[in-house]
């Protein structure tokens, strides 16, 4: 069956109610887990990231932006044992050989597009914060027309800039981390038991998490499961993207500033907070994994609307309080795209492209930033 009808097919069995559908996470604008968990071990470019966070807004990670959070890092966190945190046991590296002989490597499809309005181009890529070495073949890590898109593009755009996500750990230990053990004090009691049966195994990220604020314990929690799934921080999309684009000697810009991303998280009220955290508890660690590895499925495929189809599946029945969780989504999704795009209009120029890299669940669905260039005249065609 080919992968584009399989993506669908799933979507729609996800929507429909299929029990035996392993319904993820929201990966709002956390950018899965991708750069800032590059500071924390890189929210959540993990474990040198989780255990440094690494950019999924995002998001955030690109974390597990990937996707839609904001890519920040969860800063100082000791990383999971591989024995007590169930599902916490990466798959082995493929040796990419059969009885043949060497298998030739394909780079993951990756939603991509092309907007277009009269001499005005915007590449789009949906990018995860975290991935596979298998994502990226060294004789080519990205599909022809994505490394077509890049030689032509003059300016790279990304969620942060470089240089603003190398600072970015230090923002998030002032906002997120208290001085004392503030967390049990801002959580309902069911919730906080909950939160440490969870990490009953890892004794010095319980002891840690204790003086975090709840948005930020979220990023902690995701950030574990995305390592468990067995994903890299450095196989993450913008890594790969520059490593790529420095060649051209380009130009990298961020679509928005990192007070501006820290205010995704630290305008939440308690309520929302609670409710984020809340949702990230739902299910057992190993349903969590699973969805972080059915996302990661999806985008390899590189449907926009089929992973924005399954995220809302997902995150109406992860949904503690609906009102509350949509809210939440407004503040560091909706209120981000249309922050996006009006930062790629300003960014491009007649004959002059521009390639933008965002958290994949940014672009699909009736709010996304496909859609959001089309409303401004924009012709959008899948790349």
């Amino acid at each position: 069956m080919p992968d584009g009808l399989a993506a669908r097919r799933a979507t729609r069995r996800l929507r429909d109610g299929d029990p035996g559908a392993a319904f993820a996470r929201r990966w709002r604008a956390r950018a899965l887990t991708g750069a800032a968990l590059l500071g924390v071990c890189s929210v959540f470019h993990l474990c040198t990231a989780a255990l440094g966070v690494a950019h999924a807004a995002g998001a955030a990670a690109n974390a597990p932006s990937q996707a839609g959070r904001p890519a920040l890092p969860v800063p100082n966190m000791p990383a999971p044992p591989r024995a007590s945190l169930p599902g916490f046991n990466p798959p082995p590296a493929s040796p990419g050989t059969t009885a043949s002989g060497p298998v030739r490597a394909q780079p993951a499809r990756m939603p991509f597009y092309v907007a277009t309005r009269g001499t005005t181009t915007i590449y789009v890529l949906g990018t995860l914060h975290v991935g596979d070495p298998a994502d990226y073949p060294a004789n080519q890590p990205f599909r022809a027309p994505i490394l077509g898109a890049l030689a032509a593009s003059p300016t790279l755009a990304l969620e942060l800039s470089p240089d603003e996500l190398l600072v970015s750990q230090d923002d998030v230990s002032k906002y997120g981390v208290c001085r004392r053990d503030c967390l049990p004090g801002l959580l309902p009691e069911p919730l906080w038991h909950k939160l440490a049966l969870r990490l009953r195994g890892n004794p010095a990220a319980l002891d840690a998490i204790k003086k975090m604020r709840p948005w930020l314990a979220s990023l902690l929690v995701e950030t574990y499961d995305s390592l468990s799934a067995g994903l890299q921080t450095e196989y993450g999309s913008e890594a790969q993207l520059q490593n790529v684009y420095i060649r051209t000697r380009g130009k990298i810009v961020g679509l928005e500033t990192l007070p501006q991303q820290m205010r995704a998280f630290t305008g939440l009220t308690l309520a929302q907070q609670r409710e984020m955290l809340a949702q990230d508890l739902v299910q057992t660690p190993a349903q969590n994994v699973e969805d972080v590895r059915t996302l990661h499925r999806l985008w390899r495929v590189g449907d926009a609307d089929a992973i924005a189809a399954w995220q809302a599946a997902k995150s109406e029945k992860l949904a503690r309080d609906k009102r509350i969780s949509d809210s939440i989504d407004n503040k560091i999704v909706y209120d981000r795209n249309r922050r996006f795009v009006s930062r790629m209009l300003l960014i491009a120029a007649p004959n002059k492209p521009v390639f933008v890299a965002i958290g994949a669940l940014h672009l699909g669905g009736p709010k996304g930033v496909l859609e959001l260039l089309r409303q401004r005249g924009f012709v959008v065609e899948a790349g």
